[in-house]
């Protein structure tokens, strides 16, 4: 089990990031429409695309331990073990990787808080 370095993970967030303002980009355009037409309540964009964002990653991380971008490094989530992650693990790393905050704790825990605080790893398939 190594564990994959800090180019990678930049590389799997700019990835992953991109996909994600696709997704939340399109869903804000079909739900304007629907506040336009149909009177739905608007929501400003930064709430649908943390949205997105939270279900992008438990949805992928969850079935299949990877993310697109993660699919592209050949690397994968895993527990402190190395085997699969608890279902609540990785929702809980979903909702603190939504906060702000959350890379900036790599100086002073050497990972980003979502690892830390869910116990999971980052590593070469």
């Amino acid at each position: 089990m190594r564990k994959v370095g800090e180019g990678t993970r930049i590389l799997n967030f700019f990835i992953d990031t991109l996909i994600i303002f696709i997704l939340a980009f399109a869903f804000n355009k079909f739900w304007m429409f629907q506040v336009r037409y149909w009177g739905y309540p608007y929501l400003n964009f930064g709430w649908i695309f943390f949205g997105m964002m939270f279900i992008y990653y438990s949805f992928f991380e969850i079935v299949f331990q990877r993310t697109p971008a993660k699919w592209f490094s050949y690397t994968k989530v895993v527990n402190k073990q190395g085997g699969r992650a608890a279902v609540w693990r990785i929702l809980l790393r979903s909702a603190v990787r939504v906060t702000i905050i959350d890379l900036f704790f790599i100086p002073f825990l050497g990972k980003p808080l979502h690892d830390w605080v869910s116990g999971t790893e980052v590593v070469e398939k």
